[in-house]
């Protein structure tokens, strides 16, 4: 049974994987314009933030290192920071790897825009639509550094960014990335301990090590989920 074209299309091409993303391309360009201008507040070289946007891609990871590097962390610090955000990215190549094909180079450059949403659209039962993936994931990129641009154009000209409060933004920001993902007890306890952790160290150890170490409490993830009791479940 052959499928209607217009299914077809919807399920695979660069166009699909580009409009299945389009909703979500103000918020990355936002997204990416406020990285911009925390960089610039946390003294980064205005070039250096543009070329990080371009070749790491990777929002989480990139506040990360601008969050270690703006407390006087070292550089060790914020990579260690940044790997342990991004280890994610492991099996998730490993499982679309078998779609990259071509020479090495188109392969290296494509696997890319691998990111958490052009995973997901790209994929049905198993299954990796390279072209749908390189669709979305080139909405994903222009939005990033694009807005990475316009946060530094905007951020040059602010004044002192600790009298604007820019200086909570960065905990302000994964604090409101992680509350949408506490879905289940072991993620709240997951959540607590790690703030616990890094509330615990920050007078005690150099700037970059409580993050690191916070990142322990995600074993809390691995313990088996206690099962609900009727009435909690009706509730």
């Amino acid at each position: 049974m052959e499928m209607a074209p217009d299914r077809a299309s919807r399920a695979t091409g660069y166009r699909a994987g580009a409009r299945a993303l389009l909703p979500l391309s103000p918020a990355v360009l936002l997204f990416g314009a406020s990285f911009g201008v925390l960089a610039q507040s946390a003294g980064f070289d205005p070039v250096a933030s543009i070329v990080m946007s371009a070749t790491t891609f990777a929002g989480s990871a990139q506040f990360a290192v601008m969050g270690v590097l703006g407390a006087g962390g070292t550089a060790i610090a914020a990579v260690a920071a940044a790997v342990l955000l991004n280890a994610r990215y492991g099996p998730m190549g490993l499982a679309a790897a078998r779609a990259f094909t071509g020479g090495r180079l188109r392969r290296v450059l494509e696997s890319q825009l691998l990111v958490d949403e052009s995973w997901a659209v790209s994929q049905e039962e198993g299954r990796f639509d390279r072209r749908r993936l390189v669709g979305a994931g080139l909405v994903l990129y222009a939005c990033w550094v694009g807005g990475t641009v316009i946060g530094v154009l905007v951020g040059s000209g602010l004044g002192d960014p600790a009298a604007l409060g820019l200086d909570a933004a960065f905990p302000a920001l994964f604090l409101a990335l992680m509350v949408p993902l506490i879905r289940s007890r072991n993620a709240l306890a997951a959540a607590l301990a790690g703030a616990g952790v890094a509330l615990l160290l920050t007078p005690l150890t150099p700037p970059g090590v409580p993050v690191i170490a916070a990142t322990l409490a995600v074993l809390f993830g691995l313990l088996p989920e206690r099962p609900r009791r009727p009435t909690e479940c009706a509730s």
